[in-house]
């Protein structure tokens, strides 16, 4: 299948069942009681793991969320030695995604609003590049641009002002990620 091609329902609910029968697997050998919820989210698979017990539900979140992250990659290499395509599967860990969707929301909203204040660019920290998309598409629906700099693990976003008329063409800034 061609990457730009559309992925059937069909399909995305084959790689959440693929990834739930992983995910279940994993946590009967760390011995963590938890429930799976499978769904398709604007066109990609989703699993969430939720737990009544928040000791080990924060243990696989991990520091910064660090080992969901690390769930999500096995997970989606899971998915793809059985279906043998590239799968763009999210894991989530009781709601953590969520909520840090939300910090990266304010945490935009605080660098446009300086970037508003003094016309002045402003770097953000280094992120990993679901973070960055997160903040590219605040900074496009408030107006402004934004462009990733740098090298992975350290490639940082760059808020500026918006672009004006006497600006060079050759000056505008995109999305890269």
């Amino acid at each position: 299948m061609a990457q730009d091609e559309e992925r059937t329902l069909d399909q995305l609910n084959e790689e959440a069942d693929i990834a739930a029968d992983y995910l279940e697997g994993l946590l009967d050998i760390a011995d963590y009681e938890g429930d799976i919820e499978m769904g398709v989210r604007n066109g990609r698979p989703m699993v969430q793991i939720v737990a009544d017990d928040d000791i080990d539900i924060k243990h696989l979140i991990g520091r910064n969320g660090e080992v969901v992250d690390a769930l999500q990659q096995l997970t989606r290499l899971a998915v793809q030695q059985q279906t043998g395509e590239r799968s763009h599967l999210i894991v989530d860990v009781d709601g953590y995604l969520k909520r840090k969707r939300q910090v990266l929301r304010d945490m935009a909203l605080d660098a446009v609003d300086d970037v508003r204040e003094t016309g002045e660019p402003v770097d953000l920290k280094p992120m990993n590049s679901f973070e960055r998309k997160i903040i590219h598409d605040v900074v496009r629906d408030e107006g402004l641009r934004s462009r990733s700099h740098g090298e992975e693990p350290k490639r940082y976003v760059t808020i500026y002002a918006k672009h004006t008329a006497d600006e060079d063409d050759e000056d505008e800034f995109i999305v890269e990620d």
